[in-house]
């Protein structure tokens, strides 16, 4: 049986002008797979040769075979290029002469064009290879392998309180909670994240952060650059309000607080009422 959207073992049945057809092991002829002379014009194939194909339909829903390797398969979570976004869906590169179709009723936000995003690629009722940005269901659950790991994590849409959600891997289901984050982020972003602690249904809490100690150093770094660039000083420290701070430097005031710690007991900084100022 034709395996649409995956590969296929199929042996060679006869040869044509425009290529090779395979033997779909039916009764009937008619169903062999063509696979086109561009795919094996530099290649010394017989009849009986058993060959490795990928199957797919092409534009006018005929069976084809190809022996070109497509960015993902059948129940493949692939991160892929939006080629175009139309009335009636968007058109992905997916390797092939035929761009992947992703209905709209399967866009859970807007598909720009020649940006990339997280997709599960289906066979639609039709036999149809099709996309969809509903991948939550076909992530798997982590174990605790994973904790204090470095990751790369892609998003792929956010929680009614804001929290993005987050493929780890193209695999592992992850969050990254509101509180953890301070810059905007996107569908399909990239990101090198930390993974902080495992939820009972097996979802990774991800953070953006480094180690609490090296997050600090880092905003020690930080606001040195920044009383640098303005004369020294700034109408900011301990006391300042969590909105300024977030606003300013993308931290939490906690963290804040710590590194104007650390650089008052290195002598590099004095408060006062009015700010900061390097020594």
């Amino acid at each position: 049986m034709i395996k649409i959207g995956e590969y296929n073992e199929l042996k060679v049945a006869r040869k044509s002008d425009f290529g090779l057809f395979l033997d779909a092991e039916t009764r009937n002829t008619s169903d062999d797979v063509l696979l086109p002379i561009k795919d094996v014009k530099d290649k010394e194939v017989n009849i009986g040769d058993t060959l490795k194909v990928f199957i797919y339909r092409d534009s006018k829903d005929r069976l084809i075979a190809t022996l070109r390797e497509p960015y993902a398969k059948v129940s493949d979570i692939a991160y892929l290029k939006v080629i175009s976004n139309t009335k009636i869906g968007a058109f992905l590169d997916i390797g092939l002469e035929r761009d992947l179709f992703v209905p709209i009723k399967e866009q859970n936000y807007i598909l720009e064009p020649n940006k990339f995003y997280l997709f599960y690629v289906y066979v639609d009722k039709t036999g149809r290879l099709a996309a969809t940005t509903n991948i939550s269901n076909y992530l798997e659950p982590a174990d605790d392998n994973m904790l204090n790991k470095d990751v790369t994590g892609i998003v792929y849409g956010f929680q009614t309180n804001g929290s993005a959600m987050v493929a780890v891997e193209n695999k592992f289901d992850g969050v990254i909670l509101k509180n953890e984050y301070y810059n905007r982020l996107y569908p399909g972003e990239k990101l090198t994240l930390r993974v902080k602690k495992l939820f009972e249904d097996g979802r990774l809490s991800l953070t953006p952060r480094k180690s609490p100690k090296n997050e600090r150093l880092e905003l020690e770094d930080k606001i040195c650059e920044y009383l640098k660039a303005h004369g020294g000083s700034m109408p900011y420290n301990d006391k300042s309000s969590p909105e300024d701070i977030k606003r300013t430097f993308h931290e939490s005031k906690n963290y804040f607080k710590n590194a104007l710690g650390g650089l008052m007991k290195k002598g590099l900084i004095i408060q006062d009422e009015k700010g900061t100022k390097l020594k």
